[in-house]
């Protein structure tokens, strides 16, 4: 499905209300407010589709002052974010750069949240691991300010070791599964010899006894998988620092493509894709090898500003104009 317009037109907001509707918050802003009109105190997405065979019908309530509400084929949720535990949806904006651009926190997030799409049951060892550093830099703090003993620390550095190797194991087959896609899909858009690399190593207890003294003096726990990072890497060349915006732009695309090739060997069933710009900085050889590739992937909703720009013909053409959107 392609979604041409002019710029300002509402193109980005039609792509964000699909993802709202699918996986219960923005791919823009954590803020619930932003997402709600001009104006406007409330807000609905009501989305019908399938998943598989199955149809499903979505829907995402926002009011000013409450929590977001969801419901699936009906049903109440706990939560709208329960969502994306129930569809999988993969997003490409025009910021998702900052995944290759960006400091190790931006790529450890976004592998992070793989690693909860293709291994749903150690979604959450990123945040329980986040809340073990918290604890044992509450305790180390304490420590130095002599409100507490170093005992006290010993059961947070065991827990921390623990679970900072499940984390680091996690991630590093979570890179060895996008990896073999990753390198085809970026070779195809044109990037050779892409691969990811693991910057880190599992922290133990011995380890981090080994830098108490330091940790005290700073508060916080100086080793571990939190300060971590993913190189992404055209050969030896680091595409961070020694990539074009172009090349930044494949790598982001190849990442998301080798992941939604994964889900639909997992899950049965291909993810929806939703690219926003993502054509204005191609040239025609890779648009049309993007194109190929998305059409054989399963939905993929396109933004652009001309349809032009999108070398086959969309199984659907919309039009946006003043918010308001109708078929080509």
């Amino acid at each position: 499905m392609l979604v041409t317009g002019p710029n300002g037109a509402g193109k980005t907001n039609l792509l964000e209300a699909v993802h709202v509707g699918t996986q219960g918050f923005s791919p823009r802003t954590r803020t619930d407010a932003q997402i709600v009109r001009f104006g406007e105190s409330a807000g609905r997405i009501a989305l019908g589709g399938a998943r598989g065979a199955a149809k499903i019908e979505l829907e995402v309530t926002l009011r000013s002052g409450e929590g977001k509400r969801a419901k699936l084929n009906g049903a109440q949720l706990t939560a709208a974010e329960q969502l994306r535990t129930e569809l999988a949806v993969l997003v490409f904006t025009p910021d998702r750069l900052a995944v290759v651009k960006g400091g190790p926190a931006v790529r450890r997030a976004y592998f992070d949240r793989a690693l909860g799409r293709l291994a749903p049951a150690r979604a959450s060892l990123s945040a329980e691991y986040g809340a073990a550093i918290a604890q044992r830099n509450a305790a180390l703090r304490r420590i130095a300010g002599g409100y507490s003993t170093r005992e006290a620390l010993a059961p947070w550095t065991a827990r921390v070791a623990e679970l900072g190797r499940s984390l680091v194991e996690a991630r590093t087959e979570t890179l060895a599964l996008l990896a073999p896609g990753f390198a085809a899909r970026a070779e195809e858009l044109g990037l050779s010899v892409a691969r990811l690399a693991y910057d880190g190593s599992p922290p133990t207890v011995a380890e981090l006894e080994a830098t108490i003294e330091r940790d005290l003096d700073r508060g916080t726990t100086g080793l571990g998988p939190h300060l971590d990072d993913v190189q992404l890497l055209s050969g030896t060349r680091d595409l961070r620092q020694f990539g074009s915006q172009g090349e930044q732009r494949l790598t982001v695309l190849a990442l998301l493509l080798a992941e939604a090739e994964l889900i639909a060997d997992r899950r049965g069933y291909a993810p929806l894709l939703l690219l926003d710009d993502v054509l204005s900085e191609l040239d025609p050889g890779r648009r049309r090898a993007l194109a190929d590739r998305v059409a054989a992937t399963g939905q993929t909703l396109v933004t652009s500003t001309t349809a032009a720009a999108l070398p086959t013909e969309p199984a659907q053409l919309l039009e946006v104009s003043s918010g308001t959107v109708r078929a080509a």
